[in-house]
């Protein structure tokens, strides 16, 4: 959405009075809490900035909490909210770009690939204002002018050139016949000649404008989808970019160390035992002080081995649905007493509407546990367990930053990884379960060309084994790994890590996020920064839950 001045009703909402009978106690004041306060936004105010961009864009849908949550993720620091006594009343959005991006004739969709700050350049010299819009209940504030100062003022502790954005003009489709077209009507404006509610107001704020950009934002129709395109110059910019920093140095020297586990599918007795099983590993890996450990896809398909007989397939489902809960509980206990993150592979289970869902469960070292349901369940899968797909796909924030999961067959498709990349993921965690080496071979040259075209790691954990007496479980094959770009910081065949096929085992890599965004900052080839968005994008629907 183009950027917007604060355009409110003529007057602030005016206080109820108390009927005259019914004598109302003085308010106590704390004179010390500020009434008013810019800050940055964090994901606890995500419903609220939705709640205030539905009352400021009545005829567009707010921005989904996965757009929300990808620009925190992308560029937190760059993300501000203005908090009146307790309550969001304005929101402003922003993210670092190069110099020749941001001045190249351009569409906001292209600009902030689509909404998510996917474009975000953390080597960039300019500022790119993608968003400002303020509660229409509070003018009178200068809730924008705030929100401006403190948009400048990251600007120039940043040490960058300056910021620039397209600007709205909503006075533009009562002049257009007048003045003959977009560029005279901002040429009238900037010589003072005539007003525009917005434009007017962003040149009191220090921008100018340097042109116009066509087509910047089709959706409004009183620009008729233009935009002014703005600048506001740093005064106290050094003249080489950024400080000089190079693009390692701007990351911290930080390392993920990650586990996988090639899980052998065996018989066992009790959920006890299965427990005991996923218990061990995850101590063993913990020892090494690893920040995650991957169990398989599937991998609780074990527990129909308890019976030891063919159970049917209608109700197998039910069967594992009985064990949810205690599975969450265990992998949940797990990850607190290990101090470790735990990808749960996945559990088939029936959900509350009667779906049923092949889901990993993800149980942070903080306690917290978060799902992600498999979008695109196999041929076998809906064959053998009648399985669903699910309708959402978002990263999880780990205190190692945002991740992504992509169940087996689900990094098949090139789409989901862009999606979770463009929130803001670095690793992408693949539970997989294939029954042969062909089946294998799909999903590891898949992977591989996800961490090539997103540069981004990749995870891979599959089972090894086999559970004569449970359908679709009958043999396994993987050679589970850990795969990263294909590029001078990484090893030579893009593999982290590696393991024997078909053998129970376990692997470990350390993956350093400095070599990752040197990667896609200044690599031999830069696969995001590179990608045409005035051609294509990934558009995520939303349409479901």
């Amino acid at each position: 959405m183009a950027e917007d001045a604060p355009t409110p009703p003529s007057s602030t909402p005016a206080a109820s009075t108390p009927a005259a009978s019914t004598p109302v106690p003085p308010r106590p004041v704390n004179e010390q809490a500020p009434r008013m306060v810019v800050r940055t936004a964090t994901v606890d105010d995500i419903d609220a900035i939705r709640d205030l961009c539905a009352r400021v864009y009545t005829d567009v849908p707010p921005y989904s909490p996965t757009t929300l949550k990808a620009q925190q993720q992308h560029f937190a620091e760059g993300q501000f909210v203005a908090v009146y006594e307790g309550t969001v009343v304005g929101y402003c959005a922003t993210f670092r770009i190069a110099e020749a991006l941001a001045f190249a004739p351009h569409t906001w969709m292209e600009i902030t690939g689509g909404g998510l700050a996917a474009r975000h350049d953390p080597d960039g010299d300019w500022l790119y204002g993608m968003e400002v819009f303020v509660d229409p209940d509070y003018r009178g504030y200068r809730i924008g002018q705030r929100l401006y100062t403190r948009r400048r003022a990251l600007c120039q502790r940043l040490g960058l050139k300056g910021i620039v954005f397209g600007g709205r003009l909503p006075g533009l489709h009562r002049r257009i016949k007048k003045v003959g077209s977009a560029e005279a009507y901002v040429e009238a404006v900037r010589t003072r000649k005539m007003r525009d509610p917005v434009l007017s107001f962003q040149m009191r704020n220090g921008f100018e404008p340097i042109g116009v950009l066509a087509d910047y934002l089709p959706s409004d129709r009183e620009s008729l989808g233009y935009a002014a395109h703005l600048v506001w110059r740093n005064p106290k910019a050094n003249s080489e970019p950024s400080g000089g920093r190079t693009a390692r140095s701007r990351y911290s020297q930080r390392t993920v160390r990650v586990s996988i586990v090639q899980y052998q599918q065996r018989r066992v007795r009790s959920f006890e035992e299965f427990g005991h099983n996923v218990e061990y590993f995850v101590d063993v890996v913990a020892d090494y002080r690893s920040d995650f450990v991957v169990f398989p896809e599937l991998f609780t398909l074990q527990l129909l081995s308890i019976e030891n007989q063919r159970i049917p397939a209608s109700d197998a489902i039910a069967t594992l649905t009985r064990y949810t809960e205690p599975l969450k509980a265990l992998l949940s206990r797990l990850a607190v007493s290990y101090n470790i993150n735990i990808i749960g592979g996945s559990h088939p289970t029936r959900s509350e509407t009667g779906e049923i869902l092949n889901i990993c469960y993800v149980c942070l070292r903080d306690g917290s546990v978060h799902q992600q349901v498999k979008i695109h369940p196999t041929p076998n899968e809906r064959y053998w367990w009648n399985i669903e797909g699910g309708s959402r796909i978002d990263t999880i924030q780990t205190d190692c930053g945002p991740i992504g999961v992509m169940i087996c067959y689900d990094s098949e498709f090139p789409e989901l990884s862009r999606h979770l990349v463009d929130q803001g993921a670095q690793i992408l965690f693949v539970p997989f379960c294939t029954d042969e080496r062909q089946s294998y071979l799909r999903v590891r040259y898949c992977c591989q060309a996800r961490a090539v075209e997103n540069q981004c790691y990749v995870v891979m954990s599959g089972n090894v084994g086999n559970l004569p007496n449970v359908e679709n479980m009958d043999i396994q094959y993987a050679q589970s790994c850990i795969l990263t770009p294909c590029d001078m910081p990484f090893a030579r065949d893009g593999i982290a890590a590696d393991t024997t096929p078909n053998v129970e085992m376990v692997a470990f890599a350390d993956l350093r996020m400095e070599d990752l965004a040197a990667a896609r900052q200044s690599g031999t080839v830069q696969n995001l920064r590179d990608r045409r968005f005035d051609l294509y994008s990934v558009a995520w629907t939303n349409r479901k839950g």
